[in-house]
C-alpha cells in the first residue's frame, strides 16, 4: 500500500500528532507498506523510517509552524500516487491534501486530534467558535472518513453535523512504560532527586507520595490547578514537561514541595513515569489523553477530570478516578485516598496495566490500516468521492489565518 502522510506537526516538534505519525510510519515501514511525509517547513529531518520527508511553505504562530495551502500539495500526491492520504489532524495544509486527493480521485483518512473549538472557546472567541466548526465540518465532510479519537469527541463531531466518523484510539508502547522499570538505575536516581529512597526495597518506606504529571505547560493543560493541593502533608510533585505557561504554573505553585524534570523522552521519560506512585492530569479538554495511557501501562492509578479522553481511559474507582472539571475539592480528596492508600494504588496501578495491554501500537496501526484498505475498496465500489454532504462553500484559504488571530 502507498500512504501519503500529510500532518500539521512533525519532528522535531514532539506532542501527541507528531508521535501517533510517527508510531504509523513506524508500522508501515515494518509492514512494508510505501509513504511520503508531507510537513510544515520547521526543520524536519529528510526522511523518516526510511520514507522521505517533503517540507512545505509555513508561517510561524505562537510555538507552531503553521503549513499554507500551497499548489505544490496536488502534485506531491500526483507524483507519489498514494492509495490513499492520511491527514493528521488537518487545518490549513491537511485541508489543501484533502481537496487535492478529492479532485485527484484518491480516498483520504482525515484523524481528528486537536480540539480547534474547544481553543475557540478556551480564549473566549465568542462567535468565532461557530465558524471554527464551520470549517471542522467543511474540511472533515470532504475526507471519506474521519477516525475519532474518543466517546466525547464523538458527541461532539456528530452534534456539529460531521458525517462518516469511526473511532480509533492510540496505541501505547507497553514494553517501554512498564512497572518494572520501578527497578531501573534511572528511575531510581530520579527518585534521589526527590529527596527519596529506593521504593523497591522491601524493607524502605517512603516518606513521602509523589504525584506526577506529563505534559505540555500550556493554558488548556491547567498545570496550575495543582495549587489546590496545596499544604498536603506528605505529598511531593513530579512535573515532566515544559510550555508557554511554564512561568503562570511555577508562580502558582510558588513555595511547594515540587521537582521540575524538563522535557523527557525515551528511557529518562519511562523512568520518569515508573518515579510516581499518582499519575494526575488537570486539563479538561482532552480529545484522548496519551499520557494517561502511558501511566496505565507503567502501573499508576490515574486521576483526571470527567471530560473529553479520560472519560474512556479511567474506570473510576477501578484504574483510578475522576473528577468534575473545576471541582478542585474533588480532586482534592481523590488525592489524598490514594496518597494514604498503598494497597489502593497498588490495585489501581495494576487494573490500569492489565487495561493497555490489549492496546500496543502494532495493534492499534494494524486497524488503521484496516480504515485505509475499507476507504479504498469503498471508492473503487462506488466510483467517485462521496461528496460533500454540508452547504458550505469552501472557504478562500486567507480566512483560514484568522481564526488563530
Amino acid at each position: 500500500m502507498r500512504v501519503a502522510v500529510v500532518t500539521e506537526s512533525f519532528l522535531p516538534t514532539m506532542n501527541g500528532v507528531t508521535n501517533s505519525v510517527c508510531k504509523v510510519l513506524d508500522h508501515l515501514h515494518a509492514n512494508g507498506h510505501e509513504a511520503i511525509v508531507i510537513v510544515p517547513a520547521a526543520g524536519a529531518p529528510a526522511s523518516y523510517a526510511g520514507f522521505r520527508v517533503v517540507e512545505v511553505p509555513a508561517v510561524p504562530y505562537r510555538q507552531f509552524q503553521v503549513g499554507l495551502p500551497s499548489v505544490q500539495m496536488q502534485r506531491l500526491i500526483s507524483d507519489f500516487a498514494p492509495d490513499v492520504v492520511h491527514a493528521a489532524s488537518p487545518f490549513l495544509l491537511g485541508a489543501t491534501a484533502i481537496g487535492a486527493s478529492r479532485r485527484l480521485g484518491i480516498p483520504s483518512v482525515a484523524i481528528f486530534q486537536t480540539d480547534v473549538a474547544g481553543y475557540a472557546r478556551r480564549n473566549r472567541l465568542g462567535a468565532a467558535t461557530k465558524f471554527v466548526w464551520r470549517v471542522i465540518r467543511w474540511i472533515h465532510n470532504d475526507a471519506d472518513l474521519t477516525l475519532v479519537p474518543s466517546s466525547a469527541s464523538m458527541a461532539d463531531l456528530q452534534k456539529a453535523g460531521l458525517v462518516r466518523l469511526q473511532r480509533w484510539g492510540r496505541g501505547v508502547d507497553l514494553d517501554r512504560y512498564h512497572p518494572r522499570n520501578r527497578r531501573s538505575h534511572t528511575s531510581t536516581t530520579i527518585r534521589r532527586s526527590f529527596g527519596q529512597r529506593d521504593a523497591t526495597a522491601e524493607t524502605t518506606r517512603r516518606s513521602e507520595i509523589v504525584v506526577g504529571y506529563v505534559g505540555r505547560f500550556a493554558p488548556e493543560k491547567q498545570v496550575e490547578k495543582i495549587a489546590a493541593l496545596r499544604g498536603m502533608p506528605g505529598v511531593r510533585f513530579a512535573l515532566v514537561g515544559d510550555g508557554p505557561s511554564m512561568p503562570q504554573v511555577r508562580k502558582a505553585l510558588s513555595g511547594m514541595p515540587v521537582t521540575y524534570l524538563g522535557e523527557l523522552r525515551g528511557e529518562e521519560l519511562a523512568a520518569a513515569y515508573a518515579s510516581f506512585d499518582i499519575f494526575l492530569h488537570t486539563g479538561a479538554n482532552e480529545t484522548f489523553g496519551q499520557t494517561l495511557q502511558e501511566a496505565h501501562a507503567s502501573g499508576l492509578p490515574v486521576i483526571a477530570p470527567r471530560s473529553g479522553g479520560p472519560i474512556d481511559l479511567v474506570e473510576p474507582g477501578v484504574t483510578g478516578f475522576l473528577f468534575e472539571p473545576g471541582d478542585d475539592a474533588e480532586m482534592r480528596a481523590s488525592v489524598e485516598l490514594l496518597a494514604r492508600d498503598s494497597a489502593l494504588r497498588r490495585r489501581m496501578g495494576e487494573a490500569g496495566r492489565r487495561g493497555v495491554i490489549g492496546k500496543s501500537w502494532e495493534r492499534v496501526c494494524e486497524e488503521l490500516v484496516g480504515h485505509y484498505r475499507a476507504v479504498i475498496v469503498s471508492r473503487k465500489a462506488i466510483g467517485t468521492h462521496v461528496g460533500n454532504s454540508q452547504d458550505i462553500p469552501p472557504a478562500p484559504p486567507t480566512q483560514f489565518p484568522s481564526l488563530a488571530s
